[in-house]
């Protein structure tokens, strides 16, 4: 059985860091894409990052986390990393771990059905 459990969600003051971890199990994410959604109540869940297994230096991030967040991974754990720093109120959302099933080289997937697996979700919130 494949599970995906984050850890490191909190509350933060605007301007602060924290660091999401999501550790699997169950199989191995060597060839797929692994990444980071968020979701507020009342609107749909959102791409923030995505860790490609193609390319250490190729990684996605939506336009609003970009030079804020740094998504990593280490296959040797089968875990993958958010931090996220210069938090603001607007980074309030449950924050998801997803892995992908297979990923085919040179692409990045960013959208939710593009997904397999999915972690149970880690509140974040940070205060003004």
């Amino acid at each position: 059985q494949v599970q995906l459990v984050e850890s490191g969600g909190g509350l933060v003051q605007a301007g602060g860091s924290l660091r999401l971890s999501c550790a699997a199990s169950g199989r191995t994410f060597s060839r797929s894409a692994m990444g980071w959604f968020r979701q507020v109540p009342g609107k749909e869940r959102e791409v923030v990052a995505v860790s490609n297994w193609w390319s250490s230096i190729s990684a996605y991030y939506s336009d609003s986390v970009k030079g804020r967040f740094t998504i990593s991974r280490d296959n040797s754990k089968n875990m993958v990393s958010l931090q996220m720093n210069s938090l603001k109120p607007e980074d309030t959302a449950v924050y998801y771990c997803a892995a992908a099933g297979t990923t085919a080289w040179g692409t990045i997937p960013t959208r939710q059905y593009e997904y397999d697996y999915w972690g149970q979700g880690t509140q974040v919130t940070v205060s003004s």
